[in-house]
């Protein structure tokens, strides 16, 4: 079934294009694509760790994220002298998400530092920032075990991200701008490559959802996080660190 949603079925994701190494400097790069949500995605290692870990012998990663000035309809300001509370919570998913793929005792005292920043946005910004950060560590865990500095198995797993809503009684998967910000229930899902949950973050934005409802939208998430972890491991492929 098709609808207004450019063509797709309500269970249908956008399309999703990744393209690495798309920065000149950075360890690990990538600009993904997901319908008209474009995140540039780069890490960078540093032979360091924070303070507070320190003489712990293992590795750490966090994350920035940021929109830019015209990335939406209208300008928006940077955040120059304070960072949004919004903008904090995604970091933090951010990061969260990224340490679930990698085994961190294994990178020894370094520290994987990912910076997301949205070009354009049509919804589904944080999402597209895990699944294009994942690329971006990727990379830059490949150039290291290349490098002997770390071991293979630091990469442990991939880790994407899909939105999902509910809106008259159906499932939408992977949300664009009008659909978010019109839907009755909002949810993000951040799942392993094994099909293991890192996050589920759910909403009722107009009316309350039942079980029923809530395995309905893990299902539809599930079809679309398939479809995108496919995406990642054929582009990490030729970088020769997956373990399937």
């Amino acid at each position: 079934m098709t609808d207004f949603r450019e063509g797709r079925s309500h269970l249908t994701p956008r399309p999703c294009k990744i393209e690495l190494n798309v920065s000149r400097y950075a360890e690990g790069s990538c600009l993904i694509h997901t319908g008209h949500t474009q995140v540039f995605c780069t890490a960078s290692v540093e032979e360091n760790v924070p303070s507070w870990m320190k003489g712990k012998g293992q590795g750490w990663i966090t994350a920035e994220y940021a929109m830019l000035p015209r990335a939406t309809h209208t300008r928006s300001k940077r955040d120059r002298e304070k960072v949004s509370g919004r903008t904090q919570e995604i970091q933090r998913l951010i990061g969260r998400a990224l340490r679930s793929m990698v085994d961190l005792s294994k990178l020894g005292e370094k520290q994987i530092l990912v910076d997301c920043d949205v070009l354009q946005a049509d919804g589904g910004t944080r999402t597209a920032a895990i699944t294009g950060a994942c690329i971006a560590v990727g990379v830059a865990l490949s150039k290291m075990i290349k490098e002997g500095k770390v071991p293979r198995d630091a990469f442990a797993d991939t880790v994407q991200a899909m939105s999902v809503g509910m809106s008259e009684g159906r499932v939408l998967v992977d949300l664009n701008y009008e659909e978010d910000s019109s839907c009755d229930v909002d949810m993000n899902f951040v799942r392993t490559g094994k099909g293991l949950f890192v996050e589920v973050q759910g909403t009722a934005e107009r009316k309350p959802f039942s079980e029923a409802d809530l395995k309905q939208m893990m299902d539809g998430a599930n079809l679309g996080l398939n479809r995108l972890r496919d995406i990642q491991i054929e582009s990490l492929k030729p970088l020769g660190i997956l373990n399937t």
